[in-house]
């Protein structure tokens, strides 16, 4: 539940008295437009005011949800809302590989950043150390293949 300005929840309790006027006269209940003639206000209000008044009811989570079908297993809305994050792998991947990169010594842990990090091409790399481009392809793949070997030994 939320907290409701003032204003809304004084507008809570005039709707609530006219939806059961209309309501006995109408023998159904009022809409939108109906309401807002009978207070003499815009639309949009009645809207904010209905909408206001939600926040005085906080539904539970294990609630079965309205999509639940009666023959079926019934479903919680907690079961219906969020979904996996395709981040959390990666994040989880950085986690496992944080400890192996550690393991790099200075100048491959720089190769790394260089090519991962700041996405530089193996020659610009090469440029950067004073070695071929075939070079750092070579230094590269051990240190890619290093770090795939330890993932695999943590998982």
């Amino acid at each position: 539940s939320v907290h409701v300005p003032r204003r809304l929840q004084e507008l809570r309790v005039e709707l609530a008295k006219a939806k059961e006027t209309l309501s006995a006269q109408l023998d159904r209940d009022p809409t939108v437009a109906e309401l807002a003639t009978h207070l003499d206000l815009p639309e949009e209000e009645i809207i904010e005011g209905l909408v206001a008044a939600n926040g005085y009811s906080a539904g539970s989570l294990d609630t079965p949800s309205a999509d639940s079908e009666s023959g079926s297993e019934q479903r919680a809305y907690a079961d219906l809302l969020g979904e996996e994050d395709p981040g959390m792998e990666s994040v989880e991947n950085l986690h496992a590989l944080a400890p192996l990169l550690r393991q790099l010594d200075d100048r491959e842990r720089t190769i790394v950043r260089m090519r991962f990090g700041q996405e530089m091409t193996q020659a610009q790399i090469g440029a950067e150390l004073g070695v071929s481009q075939m070079h750092v392809s070579r230094l590269l793949s051990r240190i890619v293949q290093r770090l795939r070997t330890g993932m695999c030994v943590e998982a």
